[in-house]
């Protein structure tokens, strides 16, 4: 079964914004059903006959997660609760969640962009997939579960953890594919290791799709030396499906945003105006092919940026940059703001690191201080003190001038920090308990 749907994927810019204005007046239609559009619609003067071009899309209030939550459970959504077949949420740890509904038409729109996505980084119907992702209101499993089934490949609903059993799993039945979120293939590698494995020669893998969380390109090279396979970056987020927004094809230079069904816009996160394409901003997405929970305008507060020119791949929609980090994760420090990611770029280019670290942020003596713990490769390096204090004034010396700030290095042996279940946490901030 083939996913290279070539009309829609190699579209002209003028075809492509012809279809999306479409199925934005077809959005429109069925956002106006739900009470938090409707009350802004008719707030705002705003009818779907209103919008004549994809450019009017920014006569339209931007939506936060803020909206989603203020409107929990039901306020977005915009069909009969008897036609929604399932929901998907955040964790709503720190109040409402927020929650996503879809109808039939989602999912099989959703199946389909997963479907695509795959068979972009060149998954085929003859591939064996296993999807280490947890299965529930997460939409990394459902959602890579069903995309998988569409496009034909014999799935293994294998679920999060359990790391001797996935390898297992990988070695029965010749996994050729695997999903799973960037910092846990490290904590893979080690149980391979254990288990006096090379996964470079004990498995026939050769695709990795990781996303769910944010990473680097230094940490995406690590991956696929470990592996010894090509490691693919893919985008999503609940409120717009899940994964399946955007996905890198074969070429490894950007993210294809699925512009049939998802609108894109850069903005200036502090003045909300849209910049040029190459300029680092806040993405901010529009549905245009869901029906049961249209989101308009959604600021995502991630960081990313349009990346210009043509994709060595022939598709036309455009590229977003992985992204650099999250408005809501960074961090000031003595007037300077700093994201984790940044820290991160320049531990994974240490080959003496480890693939594991911590940002704590202290008050000490009334002065903010930012520890960062980082795992070292070899243990005996913590016994040789010239070889530690070079090693700790080079990461110094790295971090000082990438973030401005000169940061306290504490290192430690391999596997000695906490590891997350689900996405990784990176930075505690103990300032305000002092």
């Amino acid at each position: 079964m083939s996913y290279w749907e070539k009309d829609i994927e190699t579209a002209t810019r003028a075809n492509l914004e012809r279809f999306q204005l479409e199925r934005l007046q077809t959005t429109l239609k069925f956002a106006k059903q739900s009470q938090y559009y409707n009350r802004l619609f008719n707030k705002e003067g705003l009818t779907p006959e209103s919008f004549k071009s994809i450019k009017d899309i920014s006569k339209i209030p931007f939506t936060t997660k803020d909206d989603l939550r203020e409107n929990f459970p039901y306020g977005f959504l915009a069909v009969d609760k008897k036609d929604v077949i399932r929901l998907h949420s955040s964790s709503g740890t720190t109040g409402n969640p927020t929650v996503i509904f879809h109808n039939k038409h989602d999912l099989d729109s959703w199946a389909n962009l997963i479907a695509r996505s795959m068979y972009t980084t060149g998954v085929r119907e003859t591939d064996v997939f296993q999807n280490i992702c947890g299965y529930g209101l997460f939409t990394g499993g459902l959602g890579f579960q069903y995309g998988a089934e569409r496009l034909g490949v014999l799935t293994i609903p294998a679920g999060a953890g359990n790391s001797r059993r996935q390898i297992k799993l990988m070695q029965d039945y010749d996994t050729t594919v695997i999903h799973t979120i960037p910092s846990y293939v490290p904590h893979l590698v080690d149980v391979f290791r254990e288990m006096n494995l090379d996964p470079r020669i004990a498995t026939h893998l050769r695709i990795l799709l990781i996303g769910a969380e944010p990473h680097t390109e230094e940490t995406r090279l690590r991956i696929q030396e470990m592996m010894g396979v090509k490691a693919f970056n893919s985008y999503g987020l609940t409120e717009m499906n899940g994964p399946g927004v955007a996905f890198e094809c074969e070429a490894q230079q950007g993210m294809h945003v699925w512009e049939d069904c998802f609108y894109v816009e850069i903005i200036n996160p502090e003045t909300l105006e849209p910049i040029v394409d190459g300029e680092i901003g806040e993405l901010v997405l529009t549905t245009l092919d869901r029906q049961a929970n249209p989101v308009l305008r959604y600021r995502t507060q991630d960081l990313t940026r349009i990346i210009p020119g043509n994709c060595p791949c022939s598709r036309t929609h455009r590229r977003i940059d992985r992204i650099k980090g999250r408005t809501d994760d960074m961090f000031i420090l003595r007037g300077c703001n700093i994201f984790p990611m940044q820290v991160e770029k320049i531990l994974m280019k240490i080959p003496e690191v480890g693939n594991n670290y911590m940002i704590l942020l202290e008050t000490n003596n009334d002065v903010d201080e930012m520890i960062i713990e980082v795992e070292v490769k070899d243990s005996l390096l913590l016994d040789n003190y010239s070889r530690l204090e070079k090693l700790t004034r080079h990461i110094i010396a790295e971090v000082r001038n990438e973030v401005l700030v000169t940061p306290k290095i504490k290192l430690v042996e391999t596997n000695t920090l906490p590891k997350s279940e689900g996405k990784a946490i990176r930075v505690k901030d103990f300032r305000n308990q002092y």
